[in-house]
């Protein structure tokens, strides 16, 4: 049933066991006693191996009889936590200004610290703390080249909670100062 993907039963099996979602989408699994498929990355209980199908793509498994899973939902194309993720960064963008804790996420979305964490990390590459720095940075690059703030004034206006953390990560970020980022700009500030 898999024709154009060079896996074996047994390498799918492992992809399976493993929750691994770069599978996502390459191949489905159907389990033979609850008639229902999902991912590759999909969380639910692991069938027993003898109940288990492979199918190569979703029309496949549909005409074979079988249901999407409701918990990793395979019928959908995107990410079935891509909403959880979009409204954490909704939060992120709206309350970038202040002093966020991890704890204050998860409760703003209804997930434990440790899983948001995760389930964050695994969708964007980032962690919820980078992605708040870089919200940060875009906002202190902003200021700097439309304003005549100071950077002091600037790295508590973007929610920094000190003038040392501003600096370094924005020098990781944009490999520059924020005065050298605003010399960049001066012409523009002048005219303000």
């Amino acid at each position: 049933m898999i024709n154009n993907i060079n896996l074996s039963f047994e390498e799918m099996w492992d992809k399976i066991m493993a929750c691994d979602h770069k599978y996502d989408g390459l191949f489905f699994t159907a389990v033979k006693t609850t008639k229902i498929y999902c991912r590759p990355s999909c969380r639910s209980r692991k069938p027993k191996k003898i109940n288990v199908t492979f199918y190569k793509d979703i029309q496949a498994v549909e005409a074979a009889g079988f249901r999407p899973c409701k918990r990793c939902q395979p019928e959908v194309e995107h990410s079935p936590h891509i909403e959880i993720v979009k409204s954490i960064v909704a939060f992120l963008v709206t309350h970038y200004k202040q002093q966020l804790l991890l704890k204050d996420i998860a409760e703003n979305v209804g997930l434990s610290p440790y899983y948001l964490e995760r389930l964050f990390k695994q969708e964007t590459a980032e962690t919820p703390r980078t992605y708040l720095e870089k919200i940060r940075v875009d906002k202190a690059t902003y200021l700097l080249k439309s304003t005549k703030l100071t950077n002091i004034e600037i790295c508590y206006e973007v929610g920094f909670q000190s003038p040392s953390n501003f600096y370094k990560v924005f020098r990781n970020l944009t490999n520059c100062t924020p005065s050298e980022y605003r010399k960049g700009f001066q012409h523009e500030v002048d005219r303000l």
